[in-house]
């Protein structure tokens, strides 16, 4: 027993503490990660029971404009009212197939005078990178308008936008810019617009795919990593065990056993090297 006394020193203690802090680390990292994953699973079930859904009236979806319900994200709703064009608001830096552009905010006067803000789209960066070179005019007069439901964005911090524009779609934003009240709770990703538009509408937003991305594999890389700090420590222990007992004679024999072992496992290329360094060594002296 006394030849493991080294490992009761101060400073192996100090190193199982670091190892269990790190695996601490790591299983909440792998937790965080198998938690991101539920979020993905709880998205992709929101898409397949949403996207595709028969469309429900806005007051059913929204009876406040500032009522929102996370399971009806992605929730086609139909409502009739008139474009406000003047009133567009364009969101920058909105990506769409690795191309750099802007997403179109409209508002929609309701018939109940209420205001909601639709996405027509997305349109590429222009000739001047603070503005599209055009953008497609939606359809005058009164307007049937199917669009999915998507929640107020956050703002980022860093992230601005030129006066009457959005950096991200937060409705607040957008409702200070409009100077009026709109609903606040969600916007809509325009889905079908009756009568149709005069010219070709902006792109459209594509159906998500159903990803859970790589976030399961990464919370068993962070147990992993877990096991592996123990198993360094242990690897650690096993090291200083055989330099404190080097003048044991059992543990003489099993160094001599071990570089046997080793010396077994040379390739042919190891040994020519081996020779080649010895003639080297001898012409030296």
């Amino acid at each position: 027993m006394n030849r493991w006394r080294f490992v009761f020193e101060k400073r192996w203690f100090a190193y199982l503490g670091v190892a269990i802090v790190f695996a601490i680390a790591c299983v909440l990292l792998s937790n965080w990660q198998l938690d991101r994953r539920g979020e993905r699973e709880d998205e992709i079930a929101r898409v397949a029971k949403n996207f595709d859904a028969t469309p429900v009236q806005i007051d059913q979806a929204l009876p406040s404009e500032s009522a929102f319900n996370i399971n009806d994200r992605w929730l086609p709703v139909t409502m009739h009212g008139r474009y406000e064009e003047d009133k567009q608001i364009l969101v920058r830096n909105r990506p769409y197939d690795g191309s750099p552009g802007y997403e179109i905010l409209t508002p929609l006067r309701l018939d109940n005078g209420k205001v909601f803000l639709v996405n027509r789209g997305w349109v590429p960066q222009g000739n001047n990178a603070e503005r599209p070179d055009h953008v497609p005019a939606p359809p005058s007069g009164e307007v049937t308008v199917v669009a999915r439901l998507k929640a107020s964005e956050d703002t980022i911090r860093g992230r601005g936008a030129p006066s009457g524009q959005l950096a991200t779609v937060n409705l607040p934003e957008a409702e200070a810019i409009l100077k009026e009240r709109i609903y606040t709770g969600a916007y809509g990703l325009l889905d079908t617009e009756d009568p149709a538009p005069s010219e070709q509408r902006p792109a459209a937003v594509k159906k998500p795919e159903p990803d859970e991305g790589p976030h399961l594999s990464y919370a068993f890389q962070w147990i992993l990593f877990a096991l592996m700090g123990f198993t360094f420590l242990g690897w650690a222990v096993r090291e200083e065990y055989r330099r404190v007992n080097s003048d044991d004679p059992a543990e003489k024999v099993r160094a001599a056993k071990r570089a046997a072992k080793r010396a077994s496992k040379l390739t042919d290329a190891d040994v020519e090297d081996a020779e080649v360094e010895d003639v080297r060594i001898h012409a030296e002296r």
